[in-house]
C-alpha cells in the first residue's frame, strides 16, 4: 500500500513540474492560422541557437561556400524581397528583431535550403534544378523564413521536453523506476513509438503545411508568382522519381497532398500578388553538369 502511494505521489510530481514548465513558457497561437503553440524557450534563446548553428556550419570543412557571383546575386535578391515581406507581414515584429543573412553552398548534390530563428539563411545550389527560376526559388526560402519565424524549432523542442516528461510521468505512475528492466525498456519503447508517431510526426506535418501556407503568401508579397510553387513540387517529384517515404510516418506532407494544398490556397496568394509589382522569373544558373 505505501509502495503504490510513493507512486503516485512521484508521478504527481513529475505532472507539476511539466504543468510548471509550460505555465512558465506559456503558449502561443499562430497569427495566420490561429493554430496553438507550445513553446517553452525564448525567441533570445531560439536566435542565440540559430546563431551557433549557422557560425559552425559556414566553418564546417566540408561545406564550401560559392563564390559565383550568379549562384549568389539571385538568392540575395530573393532573400532582400522575402525579408521585406516579411516586415510588412503579420510577423513583422519578429521579422524586425532578426539579423539577416544568407549565404550560398555549392552542394550541387543536395536540394535543400534553410533558415534558422534569428534570420540565418542558405540555400544549397543543388536546388536550383528543382526551383529553375527565381520565383521557383522564392517559394522555397518563403517557406523556410516561415519556418524561423513561427518558431517552429522551439516548438519541436517544446514538445520533445514534453514528450520527455510525459514518460517520466508514465515510467512514475507504473512503477518501473528500481523494476525489471527488461520491462522497463519494453514499455518505455512501446510509449516512445507511440509519442513519436502519434505526437511528434504530425505536428511537424503541420509545420510544413503551415511554411507552405504562408509561404507562398510571403513570395507573392515579395512580387514573385505563388503559381510558381505548384511547378516547384511538381518538379519536385519527377526528380524524386516519385518515390519517398509513406506520407503517414513522415514529417512532410507527400508531393501529391503538398500540391493541393498550394492549389486551394492559391486564389488568396494571387489577391496579393496581383497588387505587387511582378518580378521576373529569371532563370536560375545550370549546376552539376546540366
Amino acid at each position: 500500500m505505501r509502495m503504490r502511494t510513493q507512486k503516485r505521489i512521484r508521478a504527481t510530481a513529475i505532472f507539476c513540474l511539466l504543468m510548471a514548465e509550460i505555465s512558465i513558457a506559456g503558449c502561443e497561437t499562430n497569427p495566420y492560422t490561429g493554430r496553438w503553440q507550445l513553446l517553452m524557450t525564448s525567441v533570445g534563446q531560439e536566435m542565440q541557437m540559430g546563431t551557433q548553428a549557422y557560425d559552425q556550419i559556414k566553418t564546417d570543412p566540408k561545406m564550401r561556400l560559392s563564390q559565383d557571383p550568379r549562384e549568389i546575386e539571385p538568392v540575395k535578391r530573393i532573400a532582400a524581397r522575402i525579408v521585406e515581406a516579411a516586415k510588412r507581414s503579420k510577423y513583422a515584429e519578429m521579422a524586425q528583431q532578426f539579423q539577416w543573412e544568407v549565404s550560398v553552398i555549392k552542394d550541387d548534390k543536395t536540394a535543400n535550403a534553410f533558415a534558422l530563428p534569428g534570420g540565418k539563411m542558405a540555400v544549397y545550389t543543388g536546388i536550383f534544378p528543382a526551383a529553375k527560376t527565381e520565383a521557383g526559388l522564392a517559394a522555397v526560402m518563403g517557406h523556410e523564413v516561415v519556418h524561423a519565424l513561427a518558431r517552429h524549432g522551439a516548438e519541436r523542442m517544446s514538445q520533445g521536453q514534453a514528450a520527455n516528461f510525459g514518460l517520466q510521468v508514465a515510467g512514475a505512475a507504473i512503477g518501473l523506476s528500481g523494476g525489471n528492466p527488461m520491462v522497463s525498456q519494453a514499455t518505455m519503447a512501446a510509449l516512445g513509438v507511440g509519442t513519436q508517431v502519434g505526437v511528434l510526426l504530425p505536428f511537424s506535418r503541420k509545420h510544413e503545411s503551415e511554411a507552405d501556407y504562408i509561404g507562398i503568401l510571403l513570395a507573392a508579397d515579395a512580387g514573385y508568382d505563388p503559381r510558381e510553387s505548384v511547378a516547384l513540387w511538381e518538379r519536385m517529384a519527377q526528380l524524386s522519381g516519385g518515390g519517398g517515404q509513406a506520407e503517414f510516418l513522415s514529417t512532410h506532407p507527400g508531393h501529391d497532398t503538398r500540391i493541393d494544398q498550394l492549389k486551394e490556397w492559391m486564389p488568396e496568394a494571387m489577391a496579393i500578388y496581383q497588387k505587387r509589382t511582378p518580378m521576373p522569373a529569371a532563370p536560375l544558373p545550370e549546376v552539376g553538369g546540366r
